[in-house]
């Protein structure tokens, strides 16, 4: 997971930020919508909104975004209407790589998840390819500055954490996927707004990327965060940190 967390910082330095803000604003508009159809627009009584919501603002999105989001999935309006799904398969070198969709079209977005994999030298498989290397668990991510490790720590494993790592700019806490909205909502009462909070794909185990095949990796990886449809995509590697500040100094470049 280190290797991924740092990846994910790789990437949010590629390229211009304004963009990468409006199209993660629009999977969390999309998020949103899907919990108010499944369980209604008031966040009281539906546990998936209330996680939306605070990743949403821990994300920065405005409040009034937040609240058009509702309104409009809470309308009588004929609105569309979001397929959730998952897709599994090998990226270059082996890496188990698992991606998950919001699509109002399953055709284009299998065509385009599909493309990617092939494009960059993996193999797209069926739902169950890679997911037994994986474990389905709850993430909740806090600001470093918004607690100590000890006070962080104290309070996760009090309320049923199953592990907390702290970085060098965040607190990860990781639960059972159960317990995921329960924990939340404990942490943000103690320590004030969260960055998010969503269910994840932990990796069991982890994959050593080679120097060579890093590049191609990256580029897929990247390339299926920015796809519209793709929420998240979860891949088990860890890479050296030779290669990971060669993969840095070139995002910055």
């Amino acid at each position: 997971m280190a290797g991924h967390s740092k990846f994910k910082n790789i990437m949010f330095r590629k390229g211009a930020q304004d963009k990468k803000r409006a199209r993660r604003f629009a999977k969390l508009t999309r998020e949103i919508s899907v919990a108010v159809k499944a369980g209604g627009s008031d966040a009281a009584s539906n546990p998936r909104l209330r996680t939306a919501m605070l990743t949403a603002r821990g994300e920065n999105m405005p409040n009034d975004n937040i609240a058009r989001a509702i309104a409009k999935a809470a309308g009588d309006e004929a609105d569309v209407h979001y397929e959730e799904i998952r897709y599994e398969g090998y990226a270059v070198g082996g890496v188990a790589v698992i991606v998950e969709a919001l699509t109002d079209n399953r055709n284009r977005t299998s065509a385009q998840v599909r493309a990617l994999f092939s494009k960059f030298g993996g193999s797209l498989g069926e739902q169950g390819t890679v997911a037994f290397l994986f474990k389905r668990c709850g993430e909740i991510r806090l600001p470093r500055e918004k607690a100590s490790e000890e006070d962080i720590f104290d309070a996760a494993l009090e309320a049923g954490a199953q592990e907390v790592v702290s970085e060098a700019e965040e607190h990860s806490v990781v639960c059972d996927a159960n317990d995921l909205h329960k924990l939340a909502a404990h942490l943000q009462q103690s320590f004030g707004e969260i960055a998010t909070a969503q269910l994840i794909w932990q990796p069991q185990s982890s994959i050593q990327v080679e120097d060579r095949h890093a590049d191609s990796l990256t580029k897929m990886l990247e390339a299926l965060e920015e796809c519209e449809d793709v929420q998240q995509v979860w891949a088990n590697f860890d890479m050296t940190e030779e290669t990971l500040a060669r993969l840095s100094s070139e995002g910055e470049g």
